[in-house]
């Protein structure tokens, strides 16, 4: 004899509101960090970014990592 369970759980629709608005505030929240960092670096001269140990071209990376985190 076979038995057969059908169980569902069912999460309530402000749940799934809610994780999607602290997705989306998440995100903007690190783009705006990105942005932040862009801007200010590029801000900088080049002996600036230098002292740093910096050059022009990794700026991009800079800021994704800060970021990000990758």
């Amino acid at each position: 004899m076979a038995y057969v369970n059908n169980i569902r759980v069912i999460a309530p629709a402000s749940a799934g509101l809610f994780g999607l608005f602290a997705n989306i505030a998440e995100r903007y929240a690190r783009y705006t960090v990105y942005r932040e960092t862009m801007n200010e670096l590029s801000d900088l001269s080049d002996r600036d970014l230098a002292d740093l140990g910096l050059a022009r071209s990794t700026i991009k990376s800079v800021a994704y990592e800060a970021a990000y985190g990758n």
